[in-house]
């Protein structure tokens, strides 16, 4: 068994094609096929089930996958023992987030990070929280911002900072009149969220009981009360810009842009404020702990320079 073999395995599990699986590893299909049957004779046992239209990773043999991208990771961090004075601020770095995170924490963390690690390159990406877990896992990802919970077995997490939702309306909507808004008040609303598989949408229906009881009113009258066509934030704010609904925000997208006093306006939630918490999710065993410690201080900066934006009233801010 060698880590050469196990790379192959872990990479064909991935793919679930000898062909793609070759020209990640950088070899040819007969020596990734050679190998991995070599590894599975060794075992005594079948790590894929291989037809003429597919491959799928045994039961057994997802285990073994899931230990052989532990080994690899340690082997990571052996080498980067060996070389002790080795800068962990060099190498590139691969960051994820949620949809709902990313486009409004992204422009002001990359500069920070700039500054603190001028040397270090960056790779992002947004995806669903589901994604992001498996890309983490995968090693695809060196750390991921999602909100919280977040549970996966071998993976660390790092509550950054807590994040109320507003309520984003057109300029003229009866509401817009009022400083605070209610639960209640938005269940009587033609409200625009998120599809499904977006976790903001979720947290938006957990916080808001009165809206779940609102939806099954509806839908049980045969005359729904949300609209779910949004694909993303930016889309569901042009929708109200519209006329078609109003919605509810995290914080940063709604004071990440400036509307003009006739078109929209926030107003913030009145007690019990609901709220998530953005957090930070790295692997036990990654080995560059000065990049997670950069990237989490960086995050924090840039809640302080968020945090003078937010200390202006919301209305008063976006009015």
């Amino acid at each position: 068994m060698t880590l050469t073999e196990l790379r192959y395995v872990v990479t064909l599990a991935r793919e679930r094609h000898f062909g793609r699986a070759a020209e990640r590893c950088h070899v040819s299909q007969p020596t990734l096929s050679v190998a991995v049957k070599k590894l599975e004779e060794e075992l005594g046992i079948p790590l894929f089930e291989r037809s003429k239209s597919s491959i799928r990773v045994t039961e057994t043999g997802q285990r073994i996958v899931e230990q052989a991208q532990r080994v690899l990771d340690q082997v990571g961090v052996i080498r980067d023992m060996a070389q002790d004075g080795k800068n962990q601020l060099s190498s590139p770095l691969k960051v994820g987030a949620i949809y709902t995170i990313g486009p409004y924490l992204f422009p002001h963390l990359l500069p920070e990070l700039r500054r603190a690690a001028p040397e270090m390159p960056l790779y992002i990406e947004e995806n669903y929280t589901a994604n992001l877990r498996k890309k983490l896992r995968q090693s695809e990802l060196d750390a991921i911002i999602i909100a919280l919970p977040f549970e996966e077995a071998e993976v660390l997490t790092l509550p950054l900072y807590d994040e109320p939702f507003v309520v984003l309306l057109p300029a003229d909507h009866p509401l817009a009149a009022k400083k605070e808004i209610t639960g209640d008040e938005l269940a009587d609303e033609q409200l625009l969220l998120l599809g499904p598989g977006h976790c903001f949408r979720d947290q938006v229906l957990e916080a808001c009981p009165p809206l779940v009881e609102a939806v099954t009113r509806r839908a049980d009258a045969g005359t729904p009360s949300l609209v779910t066509e949004g694909s993303s934030l930016e889309t569901i704010r042009h929708m109200v810009a519209s006329g078609l609904g109003i919605t509810v925000l995290p914080l940063s997208a709604a004071t990440g842009m400036r509307y003009q006093k006739d078109v929209l306006v926030t107003r913030p939630f009145a007690p019990p404020v609901p709220s998530r918490t953005v957090a930070l999710a790295w692997r036990v065993t990654f080995p560059r702990p000065k990049a997670i410690d950069v990237l989490s201080l960086a995050a924090g900066q840039c809640r302080v320079i968020e945090k003078a934006t937010e200390d202006t009233p919301v209305a008063a801010a976006t009015d």
